[in-house]
């Protein structure tokens, strides 16, 4: 990290709400963390009573993650990562996992929530070979996500953006189209895209987060399969494709934690 401080920062401390459910901190409490408040907390379990799948869900999301982490750093080489709405820090980050396999591998975090900021500055270190930095910054301005993260990575040279569950907070599919599409753009031959989002066929998933959007948080929005498979549109897809995200190259003896089809997920190489 570029700062390092063994303190939370106390001006992004004092923009949390903990009076509203924030996605981020729901999703760490789904996980097991510990980064929450009682609102979270009702938020998340009220969403759970209705869609008993969300905690599958959440682990599952952050399994795919680190498959398609490994085999970046590892079999295709990559030596930079973009990681855009990271989320709260928890086990396996994508530098731990970057980095024991290629310990000079650079990653740069995005995200524009105040407490994902304040514990991002205190647990994303890096080995000695790499680097890994914190850019507070939102998706919806690609531009100033690709300026800060030049500052750490090098985007003349290969570079893996990865986005999980984190296309719904853009409302609108062909914004949310055209800011990944603009941030590959930025990014040469050889650059990969990793991504996973939820899709809008599971009636009990669509019911919990039409009820989710109704609480007050900031709304999630899923999508069609179909949809989800165009953001890997003018991209080289690795097998197997577009898939559930529990299916995306499962290691040995990994058994698919969900029944139902509630994500899909892919890999692919930009020509």
């Amino acid at each position: 990290m570029t700062q390092d401080s063994s303190t939370p920062d106390k001006a992004a401390l004092a923009k949390i709400d903990s009076t509203v459910p924030h996605s981020a901190r729901i999703w760490n409490y789904w996980l097991g963390g510990k980064d929450n408040y009682p609102v979270d907390h009702a938020a998340g379990d009220a969403f759970r009573e209705v869609f008993g799948g969300i905690t599958d869900l959440a682990r599952g999301s952050r399994a795919f993650l680190g498959r398609a982490v490994r085999h970046l750093a590892g079999e295709a080489g990559i030596r930079q990562f973009l990681d855009v709405g990271t989320g709260l820090p928890t086990v396996d980050n994508t530098h731990e996992i970057a980095q024991r396999v290629a310990p000079e591998a650079r990653v740069v975090y995005v995200d524009n929530d105040p407490l994902v900021l304040t514990h991002a500055r205190v647990l994303l270190t890096s080995t000695p070979q790499g680097a890994t930095d914190y850019v507070d910054a939102d998706l919806h301005d690609p531009a100033t996500v690709l300026r800060e993260a030049s500052r750490t990575l090098d985007l003349t040279r290969p570079v893996a953006l990865t986005l999980m569950q984190v296309s719904g907070h853009i409302a609108d599919y062909d914004e949310a189209r055209r800011i990944v599409a603009s941030l590959m753009a930025a990014l040469p031959s050889g650059s990969y895209f990793a991504f996973n989002d939820s899709v809008d066929t599971n009636k009990a998933n669509a019911e919990a987060t039409r009820l989710y959007n109704e609480s007050g948080a900031a709304p999630y929005h899923l999508r069609s399969p179909q949809q989800l498979a165009g953001f890997f549109e003018g991209l080289e897809l690795l097998a197997p494709g577009v898939v559930p995200i529990d299916d995306w190259r499962p290691d040995a003896g990994e058994a698919r934690t969900a029944a139902d089809v509630i994500a899909l997920g892919g890999v692919a190489r930009k020509p």
